[in-house]
Order: structure tokens, then sequence, then C-alpha cells
């Protein structure tokens, strides 16, 4: 029993023996090892300060500036060195009352006594000097230079996006890296680039006499560390004609996006009704993020890449090439329109008269609806597929191929998916024995259940352009690191569409003919051969929508477009003339005398209110 005891004995001895070994170690090292803190432990006249790094640039594909810092300043305080504060004269100097300054003591308390938090954010300089004038006043306080954003051209604000305050979130996610009053991205390029744009933080270390003037560097910067400045973006932008695009869409709801099918760069992305970026930057941010917010319009609203429509007859170009690449027909074939369908006992209208198409090129030119409702059912009712699912699920991946009914990956916060139904969706609506190519008749013509964005009807013909293949969508050309020069940015990826390239060609002829005597020929521009087709798609909410796509030149693709407003009814009238203008001034830097008026008529039109409680019976395209 005794021994017992004593080998107890001993094994509390040892873990007291450990304890005591580990503490030793411990104090030791805060005492030899590690004399930041124990110094700081015991000098209280040591300012712990954060050195923000400086925002990176951005340009457009010019390489013109179009967002850039400028100096904002903010008070700041250290709760456990505020002692003895004249708050009188801080109170009048801030124009603050009070009660005020008490609100803020405390809360900067509450986030911490012994590091510094703000006390005022983005004061005047007038007010800066002045309270820098006088610190030796308030001990506990300083001053600190930080940067908003300014974005000298006035537009493309869901593009650039903004900076605002962290949230709770981000704060207790970044393991320490952000606290409040920190900024960071909030949309558009600002969000998607945030790690290389916003740089690295950085912190110093200096003494403070009593009347808290800076008496230099603690122990010779040695515990300092270095902000590294945010990289440099060079965007896809043309920033010129990303404003003569704002221009054309004003008092108008609806988007515009051009892409250089070459290279999958984003050369203009309009979305309207917008608003001035420099709104949400410094102090009035909150304020004026709260109207914008409240908008009817939706503003804030990206319809570029979020909002989803039906693509009428500007999808009828891929109906043709899965028939082509299937072989259910070829490029001449005929079907008899005499204005009106009939199948499976459904009577179907087209949409304006004109002799029988008797080949594709023909088809798009006047937009033949009847012609690819026959062309659709060739394809669903291919009778080497055993069943309907298996036609149907090879056709809706011809369409994926070509990025619809999935986000193409584009380099900005949000994209919507848009939708090409899937065989389950229609097994499940109808039964797998309930549903045949009449049930699914309309998307012939590109509307029933599809949805698309502006942003994939565009990279639709910047893949047809390309006879079958196209690169993601992106904003951003090159990611410039300060310290290197080098270009950090991924190399793009190439996409290849299911049909094969010699049926592009075809098609290719037809939507050249579609501007130059089909339903698009008010659009032709003199000296360039744009390809394209119109639309004009069904609104169960309003006036039709007005679509249109296309590119040019013909030949040699330097640019590729899609074009919505929205409730303008004929994809002619609005979609088509904009689209052109805007191809004319990428391609010559100008508008020709002959088109001015034209011009003037898009840049006046004022459609934002025009809206009709219920939809207007109208034909389905032009």
């Amino acid at each position: 029993m005794k021994d017992l005891f004593k080998n107890r004995y001993d094994i509390i001895r040892l873990i007291i023996a450990a304890f005591a070994v580990l503490f030793l170690i411990r104090l030791g090292y805060i005492q030899l090892i590690d004399k930041k803190y124990s110094i700081l432990a015991r000098n209280n006249a040591i300012k712990e300060i954060e050195v923000y790094p400086t925002r990176g640039m951005i340009y457009d594909r010019n390489g013109e500036l179009i967002v850039f810092n400028e100096a904002i300043y903010d008070i700041m305080v250290i709760p456990r060195m505020a002692k003895n504060v004249d708050s009188t004269k801080l109170c009048e100097l801030l124009q603050i009352s009070d009660t005020d300054y008490t609100d803020r003591m405390q809360k900067a308390k509450k986030y911490s006594t012994f590091k510094s938090s703000f006390f005022m954010k983005q004061v005047s300089m007038e007010t800066y000097s002045r309270f820098q004038e006088f610190l030796y006043l308030f001990p506990g306080f300083f001053g600190q230079v930080r940067t908003i954003r300014t974005y000298p051209n006035k537009c493309g604000a869901l593009v650039m996006g903004d900076i605002g305050e962290v949230d709770d979130r981000l704060i207790a996610s970044s393991n320490g890296y952000y606290k409040p009053g920190d900024y960071v991205g909030k949309g558009g390029i600002e969000k998607t680039y945030e790690k290389e744009l916003g740089g690295t933080q950085g912190k110093k270390f200096i003494f403070v006499d009593v009347h808290n003037r800076d008496q230099g560097s603690f122990a010779d910067g040695k515990y300092d560390t270095m902000a590294k400045s945010g990289d440099n973006i060079y965007t896809t932008l043309d920033i010129k004609l990303q404003a003569y695009g704002e221009k054309l869409m004003q008092n108008k709801k609806g988007s515009i996006v051009a892409i250089d099918p070459k290279t999958g760069e984003i050369l203009c992305l309009v979305s309207s009704p917008s608003y001035d970026p420099n709104l949400l930057c410094g102090a009035i941010r909150g304020e004026n993020f709260a109207k914008l917010n409240r908008d009817s319009l939706k503003p804030l609203f990206n319809r570029a890449t979020m909002a989803t429509y039906p693509p009428g007859s500007t999808f009828k170009p891929i109906v043709g090439l899965i028939a082509l690449n299937e072989g259910v027909q070829g490029e001449v074939y005929t079907v008899p329109c005499n204005g009106t369908y009939f199948f499976a006992g459904l009577s179907l209208h087209c949409s304006h008269h004109h002799p029988w198409a008797t080949d594709i090129e023909y088809a798009l030119a006047q937009s033949c609806n009847p012609y690819f409702w026959q062309t659709f059912r060739n394809v669903i009712e291919n009778r080497s597929y055993a069943k309907i699912q298996d036609s149907y699920g090879k056709w809706a991946n011809y369409c994926n191929s070509f990025g619809l009914g999935n986000r193409l990956g584009i380099d900005l916060p949000s994209e919507a998916k848009g939708n090409i139904p899937s065989v389950k969706y229609f097994n499940k609506i109808y039964g797998e024995s309930g549903w045949h190519s009449s049930t699914i008749i309309s998307l012939g013509i590109g509307q029933g259940e599809i949805l698309v964005t502006p942003l994939q009807l565009a990279n639709v013909f910047a893949a047809i352009a390309n006879n079958g293949w196209y690169y993601t969508p992106h904003i951003v050309k090159k990611i410039i690191d300060p310290s290197t020069q080098k270009d950090v940015r991924k190399k793009d990826e190439k996409h290849y569409t299911k049909v094969s390239p010699e049926w592009f060609i075809p098609v290719r002829e037809g939507l050249f003919q579609v501007v130059q005597a089909g339903t698009a020929a008010e659009s032709k521009v003199e000296g360039i051969s744009i390809c394209g087709k119109t639309g004009t798609v069904q609104n169960p909410h309003g006036d039709n929508h007005s679509l249109f796509a296309g590119y040019a030149s013909k030949d040699e693709p330097k640019i590729a477009i899609a074009v919505c407003v929205e409730n303008a009814g004929y994809g002619s009238k609005y979609a088509g003339p904009i689209a052109s203008l805007i191809i004319e001034k990428y391609l010559n830097d100008t508008i020709s005398t002959k088109r001015l008026v034209k011009e003037k008529a898009m840049l006046e039109a004022n459609l934002i209110y025009k809206y009709s409680p219920a939809p207007k019976p109208k034909p389905e395209d032009e």
C-alpha cells in the first residue's frame, strides 16, 4: 500500500516539474527571444499602425486609366492610450456632439482596448489638417491616410464594381486579416479580382511621446512589415465604346454585349438603366446604395449577365446548324410557306408573307417560322433514335455546346445559367410517353422554356463567326504584378461546339443576307459586311422585347454582339440599329454622315416607361 502511494507521489512530482520547465521555457522565450512582445507589454508608448497598400489601378484595352485612387482621411484611436483627452476641443474640430464622442469611444473599446480602431471615417482634408495641428491634446488618437476609387469616365458601373466596408462574415473568415472599417471589392472587377487589386496590408510600430507625437520607429523597424501594392489590371473593355453604348441605351431597359470573337475579350458590357459609379465612393456610398437599391428600375441589376429572355428568332441559326450536322436535311431544303403551318392539329402562323424558303440561307434571311418548325421536327423525329428522349437529349447537348443552359464563366461575380430544358423536365411535366415534337414545337423558333442571357447570345454568335469555337468570355486582359512587371493572368480556355465547321458556311451566308436584304436591312452599314439575326421576343408582362445578335465583318470577324431592348417591339426597330451603330463605331471609330439621323433617333428614343398592362398580340418574329 505504501509503495502505491509512493508511486503516485512520484508521478505528481514529475507532472509539477514538467509544468515548471514549460513555464520557464516560455518565460525565457518572452524575455530573451520575443523582445517585441516583451517591450510592448511594458511600454504603452508604442503604437501599432496598419499600413494599407495602394489599390491596383484599372486600365482599358487601349491603356487608358479608367479607375484610380484618391486620398481619404480617417481618425483612429487606441482606447487604452486615450487618457486625459481634451474631448471638448476634439468635438469642436470634428463637429460632433459629446454624446457622439462617447458612443464612438464605446464602439472602439468594444472592438479592442489595445488595438487601433476607427473613430471617424473619411473626414475632409481641411478637418484632418486641423486635427493634426492639435494632435498633442488627444493622446491615443492619430490620423490615417487611405484611398477611395475614382471613375473619370462615369460609366461601366456594374463592370467596374465598387469598394465598401467588410462585413462580419468576411472578417470572421479572414483569420484576423480584415477588421471592421477595412474596404474590399463589393461588385464587378473590384470583387472578382479583390486579391490581385487589394494588395497586402503591412504594419509598423512607432514610439510616441506624452503629447502623442511620433518619435520614430520602434526597434529600427525590425518588426515592421511592408505593405504590397495591388496589381494593376488591364481590362478588355474599350471605354469609349462602353460610354457610347450607355448613351445609346439611355432611357431604355436592356443591355449590349460586344465580344472580340477571336479572343473572347469583352469590348463593352452595357446594362441599362445604369448610374455614375462615383456615387458609390467614399462617405456617400451607403446613402446612395440604398437609393439605387430602392429604385424600381433596378440599376444595380446587371441585365447583360443576369437577365434571361427567350432568344426568339436569334435562336434559329442553332436550330439549322443542328439539323445540318445531324443529316436530317441538307443546305437545300424546301418548306412550303403560305402564311400558316399545319401540324398535329396545330395551326401556326408565319410572321409575314414571303416566297417559299428553298434553302437555309433564304429561310434565315426571311426568318421563316414554318421552315424552322419543320427543321426542329426533323431533328426530334429522327428515326435513328429509338425514342424522343434520345433525340431531344442529343439536341439539348448541341445547345449546351454553344454555352447555353450553363454559366460561361465570365470573370464577373454574377452570371445566370439560362435554361435549355432537360429530358427530365419534360418527362416530369408530361410523363415519359406524353410528349412529342408537337408538344415542344415552340423551341424551334426560340420560344417556350428556352432562356438565354445577352452574354450567352453574344457568345453564340462569336462561335458562329469562328465556325464553331469560342474562348470563355472575359473582362480582364492582363494583370501586371508591380514588383515584377509580369503578366500573372491565367491563360484562356478554348471551347468547341458539337457542330462540324463546314455547316457554318451556309448559315453564315444566311446571316449575311439577313442584313443585306432580309429582316435587318435597315441596319446595313456601307462598307461593313454585317451578319446577324433579328428577334422579336414574346413577353407575357408587356410589349415584346427587341433583340439582335450578329458579328462583323463577315470574312474577318472582329466583333460579335447581342442587343436587347426591353418592351421595344420588333428586333429590327431598335436592337438592330443600335447593334449596327456599335459595330460601326468600333470598326470605323465614327458614324458616317448618312447614318447620323439613325443615330439621333436611337439616342433620343425614350422607352423606359413603355409598358402595357397586358401583352398585345404580335407576330413571333419579323
